[in-house]
């Protein structure tokens, strides 16, 4: 369980990592967007969030 922990995070971090470097602030606020929908189950706003987080991705 602690590996699966610490893999979690790591990945959490890379992601983080990742979309700050491609899009700087809004990418961070969308990938805390996206954790707190995920978190909240609110689904509408996960998936949007996500969608048009992966859409910038892709684009820049």
């Amino acid at each position: 369980m602690l590996l699966l922990s610490a893999l979690w995070e790591l990945l959490a971090f890379c992601a983080g990592f990742t979309v700050r470097a491609r899009l700087g602030v809004a990418g961070v606020l969308l990938l805390f967007t996206l954790a707190v929908g995920v978190r909240a189950r609110h689904d509408v706003l996960a998936v949007g969030t996500a969608v048009v987080l992966v859409a910038l991705m892709l684009r820049f």
